[in-house]
């Protein structure tokens, strides 16, 4: 079973870090979903990753409305990044999916987990298809913040771009502001590879 306390992951070193670049192994890959079992974890994964502190009401919407749209990345069965998403609806009848947060805590970044994580965002996208009575999503949006630049350069790379910017979106961090970054969702052929 899956480490999921807060000690494994906290107090990781630099030497940790190093070493678990060396060793990466996509099979050391796995995800689960986030549960009222296991909320307390993303709480303390998301308090570390992210500089904004979420309120409860945030966790408990995703336990509400999450269904599948929340999930942790374990690396060798330890915690180090989890997704959390929800759909809403457009005007158009459509629906965008909509990424609260996305992130794998710092020694664990640069090897691949965040791709993955992205791939679980379109494999979301994908299984909402599956049901022919819902309406299509064709577009997932997300908010980094302004000086984010490794994020922004992230998400560009698979096919996000800037389509607002958000002044005093953040409270209480420096810079407030947010870009809203968006791409427009095909369907089922997309895949989390860079554009080239």
């Amino acid at each position: 079973s899956a480490r999921v306390s807060s000690g494994p992951w906290l107090s990781l070193s630099s030497t940790m870090a190093s070493s678990s670049k060396k060793k990466f192994n996509p099979h050391s890959i796995t995800f689960g979903n986030v549960t009222d079992k296991n909320l307390e974890q993303l709480k303390i994964l998301n308090r570390n990753i992210f500089p904004v502190q979420y309120n409860d009401k945030f966790y408990q919407d995703i336990l509400i409305h999450g269904d599948g749209l929340a999930k942790f990345v374990f690396f060798n069965e330890i915690i180090v990044g989890a997704v959390a998403c929800r759909l809403e609806n457009k005007p158009n009848g459509h629906i965008k999916l909509y990424c609260m947060t996305l992130g794998v805590l710092a020694p664990y970044r640069g090897i691949g987990i965040g791709a993955q994580l992205l791939e679980q965002v379109f494999q979301m996208c994908r299984n909402h298809a599956k049901d022919k009575d819902a309406p299509p999503i064709d577009e997932i949006y997300l908010h980094v913040q302004t000086s984010n630049v490794d994020a922004i350069e992230f998400y560009k790379k698979y096919g996000f771009e800037i389509t607002d910017t958000l002044k005093g979106y953040y409270k209480r961090i420096d810079p407030p502001d947010c870009h809203v970054l968006s791409r427009p969702w095909a369907g089922d052929a997309e895949k989390a590879a860079p554009a080239h």
